[in-house]
């Protein structure tokens, strides 16, 4: 009776095996904080998804978790500073997908800060290359399995930052970057849209409640290639005064940060049917933020 019952409420819903029943998803960065939830909604919604992070165990935790739940997943970890690692994500991601990819969610990054005349080279460097660079090198390997005519929908997008939309004190480098993916998206949308009907758009994040936007005393860090722990997170004191008292939050009209799940609703939300003539935009998700 249950399963009867099952059934007749899915035939009155469009898409009663998921809005991305299918299509083969890689998720940069999601062994936790926003790429973790985007992995789960978008294999909820039907999708095979790729978890792809540095942190090897992270990724195939978050691998194991869909799978439990009925979902269909692997783990590929590496550094997306690695061009070796680049090619086997698409390689591994074809592999899973025979032989097609659908969606790529550029979502990995870390922030590295500093005051415009003291940031190195290396901050410097680091963070475009991560948040630009890489980012541009997975989109270009997977550009045999995007630059086709099969009639199935394809999605790009990237995350971008307020800070690359409005830029940011501290984060002169940062800012840059996610400002490069910008034009990077409406680039591949001008390119990939009118022959092989490729959607790309940016989402720019405004606070949102992860490790990069935790009190820095918390201890989170990640480590460069070259083995440099980098401290991640905001300053505490500086985090209480815009967060603490009757001035919390004033500079957003909703209140609050959003959530991680929040966050990665809008990217599932984007790569949906639903969005299916949206390309090229940069959708800001800030809770009201610099409107």
């Amino acid at each position: 009776m249950a399963n009867a019952r099952a059934q007749q409420i899915f035939a009155h819903l469009n898409f009663p095996k998921g809005m991305l029943e299918g299509r083969v998803a890689i998720i940069t960065g999601s062994g936790q904080g926003i790429g973790a939830e985007a992995a789960r909604l978008f294999a909820n919604e039907g999708a095979k998804v790729v978890v792809s992070d540095i942190d090897a165990k992270k990724a195939e935790a978050v691998a194991a978790e869909i799978n439990k739940n009925g979902g269909q997943a692997i783990a590929v970890a590496g550094d997306m500073l690695d061009d070796k690692y680049l090619v086997e994500l698409v390689k591994k991601t074809a592999e899973f997908g025979n032989g097609k990819i659908h969606i790529i969610v550029n979502n990995a990054g870390y922030t590295w800060d500093g005051v415009i005349h003291k940031i190195t080279d290396k901050q410097w460097d680091t963070i475009l290359a991560l948040h630009g660079t890489a980012p541009f090198k997975l989109i270009r390997a997977a550009a045999p399995y995007f630059r086709v005519k099969d009639g199935e929908p394809r999605n790009i997008v990237n995350i971008s930052s307020t800070s690359g939309v409005h830029g940011n004190a501290g984060q002169a480098n940062y800012a840059l970057a996610k400002a490069g993916v910008v034009g990077l998206t409406k680039a591949i949308a001008k390119e990939w849209g009118p022959q092989f009907g490729v959607r790309a758009n940016t989402i720019a994040f405004g606070h949102i409640a992860t490790r990069l936007t935790a009190a820095k005393e918390e201890g989170a860090f990640i480590t460069t290639p070259d083995g440099e722990k980098v401290a991640l997170g905001i300053p505490g004191a500086q985090k209480a005064s815009k967060e603490q008292g009757a001035a919390a939050y004033k500079d957003i009209p909703l209140g609050r940060p959003g959530t991680a799940t929040e966050a990665a609703s809008t990217i599932l939300a984007v790569c949906s049917p639903l969005f299916a003539y949206v390309t090229g935009q940069t959708l800001m998700v800030t809770g009201g933020r610099n409107m």
